[in-house]
């Protein structure tokens, strides 16, 4: 399957595409390391990108998708990808449908209240591990690790607020673009663990594979 994972800042989509791809075999694509790989590689789309990303500017659509399309190109997703970050605009979705086939929209349904809370609640470890302070107790170091915890500098109301309302205006759209396709299915989130929106994810994509 070739699956879009769409959702706000805070939804889960990263702890959910881990677990889809474990259990269903299909490679997981996030837009940053596809930016991240095509810079450590020194490929001629890396650099335009990295002349942006240094200049403190976004990268052009056109430059994203050209590095979409490429990664896409690749042996190791011929058996179906999650595309996580990407698209991000009703322009990119377009993009995108002129050089892949997408099966289904994955859209992930949570609160801006709570996503509020999930994100300046979090805490993260050098590690690579994150928790929310609603369940550390008090405590200020890694579990994993024992490192000291910190909060991500965008991690704070004012940053948070404004990636909302960037995702709502550039990227919610979608919503609507992938609903008139049928290729739309939504999971609400709510107060769900992981484990429970796993379960739901499955339910759908165990259909969807019918």
């Amino acid at each position: 399957m070739k699956i879009i994972l769409l959702g706000a800042p805070g939804a889960g989509k990263g702890t959910q595409a881990t677990r889809i791809s474990e259990k269903y075999g299909i490679t997981h694509i996030s837009t940053g390391d596809i930016f991240r790989a095509n810079i450590k590689q020194g490929t001629e789309i890396g650099k335009l990108a990295k002349s942006y990303i240094d200049a403190g500017k976004l990268v052009p659509d056109s430059v994203t998708c050209e590095i979409v399309k490429n990664r896409l190109a690749e042996d190791d997703v011929k058996d179906g990808y999650l595309l996580d970050g990407f698209p991000r605009s009703l322009y990119q979705a377009e993009e995108l449908s002129k050089f892949a086939d997408i099966d289904l929209c994955l859209n992930f349904e949570v609160d801006t209240d709570l996503l509020m809370d999930r994100i300046c609640g979090r805490r993260v470890c050098s590690c690579g591990e994150s928790y929310h302070i609603s369940t550390l107790n008090g405590a200020t170091t890694c579990a994993k690790c024992g490192k000291q915890l910190y909060r991500r500098d965008d991690d704070n109301p004012e940053t948070v607020k404004a990636r909302l309302d960037t995702y709502n205006v550039m990227t919610a759209p979608l919503i609507a673009y992938y609903s008139a396709q049928n290729k739309l299915a939504s999971v609400k989130c709510g107060n769900g663990t992981p484990e429970e929106v796993f379960k739901a994810v499955c339910e759908i994509l165990d259909k969807y594979g019918k």
